[in-house]
């Protein structure tokens, strides 16, 4: 056997064998999901094909999941568009206007994204039970946005230096201000890393947990992951039906912006990384 097929061999076992390692803890989670007997620690498991947990969990009101849900959705979408929107304004102060140390903001950023999350919290929890924001949304959104602002300032930064300084200095001969040549023509140009920025934070939002359970109480606040988390302790019980019905359910979301937005994902990091 030749050089040249033994590498096409292994190509094709890693093309193979890395899908599979990555896909079999979903697949498990869907066959207990749709299983009528999902107890697999039991000698004899019944895996006959239903709906029926899929169905309980969405329709009874003590579980609660389309609240966690509804706060997740409310609590990404709010920190990844702040998130953007204030890393926007700094990547546009870093590559645009000329001051001593513009080159440590992003670098102070990036420090700060090295610190673990569990070296804060309690700080945090302080901070947020002096301010009465405990079980409130604003107490997952401020730290979220915070989280995500390295990622996203790094994105935007990269975008943002390919813009040629020309256009801000003709826009300024033309009598536009500092932030209508960012709202007006930087951003629409950098809109493809904006959208980057923002389903990133987002999907890393969607998917905290440590602050979320830290900082909420109930499901008037509590996000999906921390839901999914408490259902033992919350019922008494161990379903593991329902869990899987429920960790379907929560996957939907970042599944389909993940398949829907893909590419625009794949193509603003990479513009941004291309220089020219």
């Amino acid at each position: 056997m030749n050089e040249t097929r033994l590498q096409w061999i292994l190509k094709a076992l890693a093309a193979l064998v890395l899908p599979a390692f990555c896909l079999l803890p979903f697949g498990w989670m869907l066959l207990v999901c749709f299983s009528r007997q999902p107890d697999f620690l039991l000698p004899q498991v019944d895996f006959a094909p239903t709906l029926q947990n899929l169905v309980d969990v969405l329709t009874d009101p003590s579980l609660h999941l389309m609240a966690y849900l509804r706060n997740s959705l409310l609590v990404s979408a709010v920190s990844a568009a702040a998130a953007t929107f204030f890393a926007g304004l700094s990547a546009y102060s870093v590559t645009r206007l000329r001051f001593p140390g513009r080159i440590l903001i992003p670098l102070g950023v990036l420090a700060f994204s090295m610190f673990p999350q569990i070296s804060i919290v309690g700080y945090l929890f302080k901070l947020m039970a002096s301010l009465d924001w405990i079980n409130h949304h604003a107490a997952l959104i401020l730290p979220y946005t915070t989280l995500g602002l390295p990622l996203a300032l790094w994105i935007m930064i990269s975008h943002f230096a390919q813009i040629p300084v020309d256009l801000d200095k003709a826009a300024l001969v033309d009598g536009a201000s500092r932030l209508q040549i960012l709202f007006r023509i930087i951003f629409p140009l950098a809109a493809p890393g904006a959208l980057s920025t923002v389903l990133l934070v987002f999907i890393y939002s969607f998917n905290e947990f440590l602050f979320a359970l830290m900082l909420t109480t109930d499901y008037t606040a509590r996000t999906i992951p921390v839901g999914i988390a408490m259902f033992e302790g919350l019922h008494g019980q161990l379903p593991w039906g329902h869990v899987m019905a429920i960790a379907v359910v929560a996957i939907l979301p970042v599944l389909l912006i993940a398949a829907v937005f893909q590419r625009r994902i794949i193509q603003g990091l990479v513009q941004g990384a291309v220089k020219g």
